[in-house]
């Protein structure tokens, strides 16, 4: 078994754990054909491990916070940011949402699948991205080990206190 393999086994784990620990069910998985849907309408394809997630795991409401966004909820956020005032860069797909207007994106784009924060609340489009962490297996591998800044009780969301680095490729995507 792969790396790959052993988070995604790692994380249906916790999703359905914590599904039967709220007395709620995992949403069903999705299947390729709506992956393919998907990835027509947002005119780019997922990450592998993005795409695993959703056909693998269950269609969002699993993952820190509120969970993953189910793939529907996803697209439709990222077609309402490109049609913003905020300039919503290309390739950059809304994947959870942490309240206060703050939104977890997976960067389609970078070979890493690389997780930025969006915060609306820093004033200007180009102050409002942020990097959260360089992949979405490292964006993962913080919430199941719990050392993710958004964790309770991780040391890390004292060493972060908001000043995450700021992501330098929002102009280029515009």
């Amino acid at each position: 078994m792969n790396e790959t393999e052993q988070l995604l086994e790692q994380v249906a784990v916790r999703a359905r754990n914590s599904a039967q620990g709220h007395g709620k069910p995992l949403p069903a998985v999705l299947g390729a054909q709506e992956i393919t849907r998907a990835e027509g309408i947002l005119g780019f394809a997922l990450p592998p491990l993005l795409a695993a997630l959703y056909t693998r795991v269950g269609d969002g409401g699993f993952g820190p916070e509120c969970g993953l966004l189910s793939l529907h909820d996803s697209v439709r956020a990222y077609r309402a940011g490109r049609s913003s005032a905020w300039r919503w860069p290309e390739g950059v797909l809304p994947i959870a949402d942490f309240g206060c207007s703050m939104s977890v994106c997976v960067d389609c784009r970078s070979d890493t699948a690389q997780v930025l924060l969006f915060d609306p609340g820093l004033g200007e489009p180009e102050l409002a991205w942020s990097i959260d962490t360089p992949s979405l297996a490292a964006w993962l591998h913080g919430w199941l080990d719990g050392t993710a800044w958004y964790c309770d009780g991780s040391p890390a969301g004292e060493e972060y206190d908001l000043e995450l680095a700021p992501w330098d490729g929002f102009r280029s995507r515009i």
